[in-house]
């Protein structure tokens, strides 16, 4: 089986050809990053308009790249939920229109039903894949939730447990912006960090001793800005900022971790999954691992490319739908909701 799959979620027009078990055969991504950075955040009107603009190339290059013309593909997936509607409604018209010219099945996919099984790309090199079941933490911009991921089907994934605010991964960029570091912050964050000492400006890594599942990241998102306002030491700003970096990061990573084993340890998994955009965070990646080591559970961390929005996931998770002969009709529609049911109730208070 092949299928094409096209990524239009936020601000990064994908394309890529994967095949039934997950090979990648390409994978295109035009970035929208300089487009956005001189506002410090996505616009949507923007992110829609560029979408339009570079959707026809980059699904041509995918298609050249894997030496494959559209009648070859098996299906034509989409992601379509959640995310900027208007970005969203880019993709799905081009899918929509490439699946019926073809007369290939629509398929429709969830964004984050395909960052939870990115790990399962083949990409060209030696891995080693978790089990079922599994217990994965996806973190990302706009999502941090840990999942239940009994089967390769959406209907067999359960939230366990979620943010109740922020996103960790909107909270790494606005520390960034915070501390004047530019746009998206987290990268640049997670760079300094590695230089700073994370005990000259002890941050409380949030909702780290609470009995459940849930985090939070808007407190300490504020106690960094509170640190701005007060004044950083202006003879050495650029070590105090490494240095608030480095507390941030190692105050959000200490939650997540805990957290995502802490649900593996609770309904007895013995593999723990990483996905998202901040996946791509080296300490993230280098902490679960040992932790889940010490523990004797295996973490499964994806390749870079596979963690930041893509189409190769998308692709691979229409296959699975495919597969299973599930197809999508030309009324499929673009929303913002996930079709994951969501347990974490947001704001403050009991639950």
């Amino acid at each position: 089986m092949l299928v094409l799959g096209i990524e239009s979620s936020c601000d990064e027009t994908g394309a890529a050809v994967v095949t039934g078990d997950g090979r990648v055969l390409s994978d295109v991504v035009q970035s929208q990053v300089a487009l956005h950075a001189q506002y410090g955040g996505v616009v949507p009107e923007l992110a829609s308009r560029d979408h339009l603009k570079n959707v026809g190339p980059v699904v041509r290059e995918a298609l050249t790249r894997a030496s494959v013309r559209l009648a070859d593909v098996d299906a034509v997936a989409v992601t379509h939920r959640p995310g900027l509607v208007g970005a969203l409604l880019v993709g799905v018209q081009v899918a929509k229109g490439l699946a019926w010219a073809a007369g290939k099945p629509l398929v429709g996919v969830d964004h984050l039903v395909g960052h939870l099984f990115a790990v399962f790309l083949d990409r060209g090199e030696v891995r080693e894949l978790p089990g079922f079941p599994f217990v994965a933490l996806l973190v990302s911009g706009g999502h941090t939730a840990i999942y239940l991921v009994d089967a390769p089907r959406a209907d067999a994934i359960t939230e366990l447990g979620g943010t109740r605010d922020d996103a960790a991964g909107e909270a790494f960029d606005k520390v960034g912006k915070l501390l004047g570091l530019g746009y998206p912050g987290g990268p640049v964050v997670d760079r300094l960090a590695a230089t700073g000492d994370p005990t000259r400006f002890p941050l409380e890594a949030p909702m780290l001793h609470t009995k459940t599942l849930e985090m939070s990241f808007s407190g300490i998102k504020t106690r960094v800005a509170q640190l701005v306002e007060a004044g950083l030491p202006s003879g050495d700003r650029a070590e105090a900022v490494a240095d608030v970096c480095a507390s941030f990061q190692a105050a959000v990573v200490d939650v997540l971790v805990k957290k995502t084993l802490f649900a593996a340890e609770a309904h007895g998994v013995r593999d723990v999954v990483l996905g998202g955009g901040v996946a791509a965070n080296r300490a993230l990646r280098s902490r679960l691992g040992e932790a889940a080591a010490a523990r004797g559970m295996r973490a499964f961390v994806p390749p870079l490319a596979s963690c930041t929005d893509n189409a190769a996931m998308i692709a691979y998770a229409g296959a699975l739908r495919a597969k299973a002969g599930e197809r999508d009709g030309w009324d499929l529609v673009a929303t913002s909701a996930t079709v994951l049911p969501r347990v974490t109730r947001k704001g403050r208070g009991d639950r």
